[in-house]
């Protein structure tokens, strides 16, 4: 197995990852099992973060590393929280905060059009001129009301259409499929050099 630290904290985003991974023979390490902090994301736009990220994680760790920086997009929100997303109703983190706040800024709105991004950058070290970078998008819209119990974030919001449920409400491999980063998982793969 060839190990990549993920450039994350974020159990459920880990397991994610090593779902589409490990058949290919990869490891992946979360940046905490090996002492490294998170980096900070101060960038406004997902790319500049997710690159910022890898680059710290693989700086500090000596292995090349893998960064996703995601979030949702709603319309109505003139695209908030977007890079905001997991700190969208401020600290500490809170999924169940941050869709209340989410409902609550969208009140009766009628255009509930939302989606989520998921940019994904692979460095093979810190100093990487070219790293690989694959982005992924996934359309839906806010619910009312929360539904579901899987997942995590704003998956429990997230009505996709095609499915007549929420995103909490799917099972996992449909779900990493389906998704942002799943679409941007697979772009990265196909494009996956010998590391």
């Amino acid at each position: 197995m060839k190990s990549i630290v993920l450039a994350s904290n974020n159990a459920k985003k880990m397991n994610e990852l090593n779902a589409l991974l490990a058949p290919l023979g990869f490891e992946v390490i979360a940046q905490g099992q090996l002492g490294i902090p998170e980096a900070e994301e101060p960038h406004c736009t997902f790319v500049e973060n997710a690159l910022a990220k890898a680059r710290h994680a693989a700086n500090l760790s000596g292995l090349p590393a893998l960064a996703d920086d995601s979030g949702l997009c709603v319309a109505a929100l003139g695209g908030a929280p977007g890079v905001y997303s997991a700190r969208f109703a401020g600290e500490p983190k809170s999924d169940a905060r941050n869709n209340e706040k989410l409902l609550a800024d969208l009140g009766a709105h009628c255009n509930r059009a939302a989606h989520f991004v998921s940019v994904i950058v692979l460095v093979r070290h810190a100093d990487d001129p070219q790293p690989l970078i694959a982005e992924g998008e996934w359309h839906g819209e806010i619910l009312a009301a929360p539904r579901g119990e899987s997942g995590f974030g704003y998956d429990p919001l997230f009505y996709v259409r095609d499915f007549d449920c929420s995103a909490a409400e799917l099972d996992a491999a449909t779900k990493n499929r389906l998704s942002h980063r799943g679409q941007a998982m697979q772009k990265l793969i196909d494009r996956l050099p010998t590391l």
